[in-house]
Formats: structure tokens, C-alpha cells, sequence
């Protein structure tokens, strides 16, 4: 049995104890972190009524050690306690459960489960990216694919933790690019949609949608949006792993307020902005490496020339967010960078899409590491050096026009 909420004899361990010691410094402060985000958006679906349900490997814990939904008696065996179970005394079921490594049979069931109750939020999290291989057929022949085969819709949600982290080839990429080519929208032609309605009908004709969020208010609103349309898609989310503790990271409780949204797209805000005919450089990147360009651009000097913006939303590809983006920048050359390989990550989809955006008035570079069968080094002295080298190339501004 779960301990209740007025049960003074359970005792959690001292370290979880300083983990919500830790979430309530945050409330207080107004602040929240990748964990409490996600948290935040469950429990608010949970008091309108939603049933939430998420499953996986380590899930409960966290693989990273940053959810801790479900805390363990520390002096009574199988005495545990579902936190977000008891928020309301009317809210809706919160099921949380770890699962076995047999993704394919995981993966299916819970599609299964999206599909029969449509109005629930249900969410699959691998333990790392990669470990969504095993799970292959049920995306290639199920979920990007169902709607177009048997008009069946679901909102099933895959959080597959993602990044170049130096740990090895493996366990550093959910082969982003697989989901991508498995995307449904046209790369050279621009939607004709009416400003007001372009983000729904985009959706709407998507067959999913993939996300690479950098804070945790936009992982807020992906995770609210999934209920709050008035369809269902799937979507696969690029979840972190670094960025579960970063600082930088960090949202404010004003970005989850009343009319706040999901961004597609964050624009440049700082000081290239206020000197927009000065930027010889426009970077657009999506994912935890925006965190690294922007602390390689302080380092250098450059903040005036480099402009850097990140593509929350890849697909449906956020055509008039990114046109004007451009537009915002006249003088400046355009590049995509990444941390993935050339052949890897998002750069062959974003390319003819960036393309269509500015109408081929200008190319899209390419900033990141070069081709590779392997989604990673096993050497971390390597993962270093071309981490230095992608920095390096990124502050260069050699050949481009005074």
C-alpha cells in the first residue's frame, strides 16, 4: 500500500529529502528546473480532470535522478509514496511505472492505451535515446504511419533523453534524423495558412511532431498542448540530459502563467538584436548546444556579430517564425549548427526547409561535426576535441563580409 499523506512514520531517504528541499527553494523563489516543469504540467492536468500515466525504464526515479514521483519507505519494504497522486482530493489518477528493456512491447502498449483513451496523457520514456531501436517497427509501421493507414489519431508522447555527452557511442543519440524523414510535411513548399491559425493547421497536417525544447517552460506547454488540441499526433520529444541541472536552464513561473504558450521558435533577444545591421552571423540551432554556442560567444567578444536562435518545434517546421527571424537580420550569413554529425541530427531536414523560408535568397551553412556511421566517439579525448573545434567554428567569422 501507498503511505498516505498524514502518515508520520514514513521516512524517505535523506538524500530525496534535500532533492525537495530543494523544489520547494524553487517555488519560493519562482523558478523551476527541467523536473518541476514536468511536474508542474502534470499536476495541473491532474487537477483539470486529465489522467496522466508514464511509463518506462527507471521512470519513477528518474534515470538521471531528477523525477523521484515515486519515494520508497527507507525502513519498510514496498512502502512507497505517489506524490503527485495526492495533490487534490478530486483530481485525476497519476500512474507512474517502471517497465522491463523490451521496448517494442512497451512501446506498443502504450500506444495501445493512447488509443483506446484519447483524452489521457500517456508518455514513454526510454532510459536513454538509442533505446528506442528496439522499439523500431512499432514508430515505422504504428505511430508515424497510423493516421495516413486507418485514420486512427494518437497523442501517445515518446521522451527519448538525447545529447552528445561524451559517454560513449552509445547512449548519446535518439537518431533524431529517423523521426524527421518519417515527417509528413513538404520541405519546398511554404503553408498558406492565415497568420492567425498557421500554428494549429501546421499540426493539424502534420503526421507528428518533433520537439527539441531548451527550457522548461516550453516542455511545460509541449506537455499541456498534447491535451489541449482539439486532435491528437504524436509527439517525440528530445528530452536532456545536461540541461536536467543547468542553471542556465532555468524558467520563471511568469513563462507558465495564463497566455503563455509553446514557442516554435526562441528569436535572438540580446545584444545582436539592438545592433541587427552589425550581425555578420545568424546561427539557428535546437537542443542543449544553444547553451554552449552562447557561452563560446561571450567568451570571444562577438556578441555584437553572432546571433544565435533555437528551433524549439523541427517539424512541422516553423517556416514564418524562422522567415522572419531572417528578415530581423539582413546583413548577416545563415548557418545551422548542431552537435549530431553531418549525416546525423536535423541539418538534411532543416536545410531545403530554410531554403524555402527565404525564398533561396540566401544558403543555410553547416556547423558541426563531419559524417559518421556512428552516433558517437568512444573516445572522450575525441568527444573534447571536436566539441572545441564545432566552438571554434562557431565564432568564426573569417570570409564572411565586413
Amino acid at each position: 500500500m501507498m503511505a498516505t499523506i498524514k502518515d508520520d512514520t514514513f521516512k524517505p531517504h535523506s538524500g530525496i529529502k534535500r532533492t525537495l528541499r530543494k523544489r520547494m527553494e524553487m517555488v519560493e523563489s519562482r523558478e523551476i528546473d527541467w523536473a518541476l516543469g514536468e511536474g508542474l504540467a502534470f499536476g495541473t492536468l491532474l487537477k483539470e480532470g486529465i489522467h496522466v500515466r508514464l511509463s518506462g525504464q527507471d521512470v519513477e526515479r528518474g534515470t538521471f535522478s531528477h523525477r523521484h514521483h515515486v519515494l520508497h519507505d527507507e525502513n519498510v519494504d514496498r512502502k512507497t509514496y505517489n506524490q503527485l497522486n495526492r495533490l487534490y482530493p478530486d483530481q485525476a489518477l497519476y500512474t507512474v511505472c517502471n517497465s522491463s528493456l523490451s521496448e517494442f512491447g512497451v512501446l506498443g502498449f502504450e500506444l495501445g492505451y493512447s488509443l483506446a483513451n484519447p483524452n489521457a496523457l500517456v508518455i514513454w520514456e526510454a532510459q536513454f535515446g538509442d533505446f528506442c531501436n528496439g522499439a523500431q517497427c512499432i514508430i515505422d509501421q504504428f505511430i508515424a504511419s497510423g493516421q495516413s493507414k486507418w485514420t486512427r489519431q494518437s497523442g501517445l508522447v515518446m521522451l527519448l533523453p538525447h545529447g552528445m555527452e561524451g559517454m560513449g557511442p552509445e547512449h548519446s543519440s535518439a537518431r533524431l534524423e529517423r523521426f524527421l524523414q518519417l515527417s509528413s510535411d513538404d520541405p519546398d513548399v511554404f503553408p498558406k495558412y492565415a497568420h492567425h491559425e498557421f500554428t494549429v493547421k501546421q499540426l493539424q497536417d502534420i503526421n507528428m511532431i518533433v520537439v527539441n525544447c531548451t527550457t522548461p517552460a516550453n516542455f511545460f506547454h509541449a506537455l499541456r498542448r498534447q491535451i489541449k488540441l482539439p486532435f491528437r499526433k504524436p509527439l517525440i520529444v528530445m528530452s536532456p540530459k545536461s540541461l536536467l541541472r543547468l542553471n542556465d536552464a532555468m524558467s520563471s513561473f511568469d513563462d507558465l502563467l495564463e497566455g503563455t504558450k509553446f514557442q516554435r521558435l526562441y528569436p535572438e533577444i540580446g545584444l545582436p538584436k539592438e545592433n541587427a545591421e552589425k550581425v555578420k552571423k545568424l546561427i539557428f540551432c535546437s537542443g542543449k548546444i544553444y547553451y554552449d554556442i552562447k557561452k563560446e560567444i561571450a567568451k570571444s567578444n562577438k556578441d555584437y556579430e553572432i546571433a544565435v536562435a533555437r528551433v524549439e518545434q523541427i517539424s512541422p517546421f516553423p517556416f514564418d517564425r524562422v522567415k522572419q527571424e531572417v528578415e530581423n537580420f539582413p546583413n548577416a550569413n545563415l548557418y545551422w549548427a548542431q552537435e549530431e554529425h553531418k549525416n546525423a541530427g536535423a541539418f538534411e531536414y532543416v536545410r531545403p526547409r530554410f531554403l524555402t523560408a527565404v525564398s533561396y535568397k540566401k544558403p543555410i551553412g553547416y556547423i558541426g561535426r563531419k559524417v559518421s556511421p556512428s552516433p558517437a566517439s568512444g573516445s572522450k579525448a575525441v568527444h573534447k576535441k571536436e566539441h572545441a573545434d564545432l566552438m571554434a567554428e562557431v565564432v568564426s567569422l573569417a570570409g564572411l563580409e565586413d
